[in-house]
């Protein structure tokens, strides 16, 4: 028996019984009334599967404007019920008419009833049909909601990130491929979210590839999906990030660590903005906003040759360059505060406050690894500290020095390298206090320590 709630519409009471014993056969629920104004009353007429609507309610009227009408009011409040529409004066134009306004199916009367029976089968698929393809869309938009979740800040107000932000905001509105760029741990895909973000294609999915975790050997079958049995390990058809990101954003980070191998079959995806799945040779069109991201430098690496020329003018129409935190002035407070509220919290350890000597160590230092490291930073101070002020000490960071201490410095820029390497080390990475005992000014000391660590 079908798990289907049926509704029978008709002025007729012998035709509502002989269909209400006919269905109750094949069907869970079956209910008739004789009044078309009762539908809109009907206890829990959102959830009918199917109506079977007779054409004409007044005496002596057969023109089927009745039953038009009728059908349209249904439509309207609850457009996904299928409706079988009945008469006794079959007419093709009517027929037709009915179909435009958004009936499933036309009987006529007296029917035949395996054929009644069958027409409303096919009326009860197709609204299982529609059901499916309503939840699967509703599915869809909640995974996409999840997919795109970002508890992740930009964080500051510095004039270099602001500068950053602003171009964002402008290349955002359009649909152009973005190169971002930047140092380790700088945020880079949260630039890349934020271009998502803003865009017109916010309500669709973001898909992150880290391309430098892709070996080479399932390059093709990761980005460009693959059909069952095309290698050992395929046993079903998969699409690729390509596909995934069908309609929305794809952002590939580490693009720079592409062989040049794989760089020619993304080059030819990206220019033709079509894939083809491995084992397969049906063309997919795909329909993506590209944004690529990398530490490392491209155009140095188009003059190696380690990088192809037309690769780089493809991803490059937009660069964004995201500055190192040591260029983000008072950020570093900013976010140090943001994270240390954070950790607060996360590991429950209210009260928890930062002296200013604290802060002095954290702005005077270069942060190599930029928000990343700061980030761990924070936390392991956070977990590891036995107060309720994190100090100077809390925060071990060290400076490391790229001459030998066994060997000894060899010239003289080594020797000013370890001079200046082992004062911050001395005074626990305060870039004023070690100038002051090195004899030079902190903007100097800085400046010497940036250009002999290149």
């Amino acid at each position: 028996m079908n798990d289907a709630k049926i509704l029978v519409i008709d002025d007729n009471k012998s035709v509502l019984s002989a269909l209400e014993i006919l269905l109750q056969f094949e069907y869970k629920s079956v209910q008739t009334i004789s009044n078309p104004n009762q539908i809109t009353s009907f206890p829990d007429f959102l959830n009918i599967d199917i109506i079977l609507l007779d054409m004409n309610f007044s005496a002596g009227v057969n023109t089927g404007n009745e039953g038009l009408y009728w059908l349209r009011e249904i439509k309207k409040r609850a457009p996904h019920i299928s409706v079988i529409m009945m008469t006794a004066y079959g007419a093709i134009d009517l027929a037709v008419e009915a179909l435009k306004e958004g009936a499933s199916d036309f009987i006529l009367k007296p029917w035949n009833n395996e054929r009644l029976l069958t027409t409303v089968k096919a009326a009860y698929e197709l609204r299982k049909t529609k059901k499916e393809v309503s939840q699967l869309k509703e599915k869809q938009n909640n995974l996409k909601q999840v997919i795109n979740q970002n508890k992740n800040y930009i964080i500051g107000n510095s004039k270099a990130l602001n500068s950053v932000l602003n171009l964002v905001q402008k290349v955002a509105k359009t649909d152009v491929n973005v190169l971002v760029t930047g140092e380790n741990g700088t945020g880079k895909e949260l630039i890349a979210r934020e271009l998502h973000k803003l865009s017109i294609r916010k309500n669709e999915v973001f898909i992150s590839v880290d391309m430098g975790s892709i070996s080479e050997n399932l390059f093709e079958s990761e980005l460009f999906g693959h059909v069952k049995g095309s290698f050992t390990d395929a046993k079903e058809d998969r699409a690729g990030k390509f596909e995934a990101a069908n309609g929305g954003t794809l952002f590939l980070d580490e693009i720079g660590n592409l062989s040049l191998q794989m760089q020619a079959k993304l080059l030819s995806a990206i220019q033709n903005r079509v894939i083809v799945r491995v084992g397969s040779n049906k063309p997919i069109p795909i329909n993506i906003r590209l944004i690529c991201a990398t530490n490392c430098n491209l155009d140095k690496m188009v003059a190696d040759g380690l990088f192809r020329e037309d690769l780089l003018y493809r991803i490059n129409t937009i660069r964004v360059e995201v500055p190192p935190l040591r260029e983000r002035d008072n950020d570093i407070l900013v976010l140090a505060d943001f994270y240390l509220k954070k950790f607060v919290s996360k590991y429950g350890k209210q009260g928890l406050k930062m002296n200013q000597a604290a802060q002095e160590k954290l702005m005077s230092y270069s942060w190599p690894g930029n928000v990343r490291e700061l980030l761990h930073t924070i936390e392991r101070a956070v977990i590891l500290c036995e107060g309720n002020v994190l100090k100077p000490t809390d925060f071990l960071l060290e400076i490391k020095s790229t001459v030998s201490i066994e060997n000894g410095p060899s010239t003289l820029e080594e020797m000013e390298l370890m001079m200046i390497t082992n004062a911050l080390n001395q005074h626990n990475g305060n870039y004023s206090a070690a100038a002051e005992q090195l004899g030079v000014s902190r903007q100097t000391l800085y400046n010497k320590l940036k250009k002999l660590e290149k």
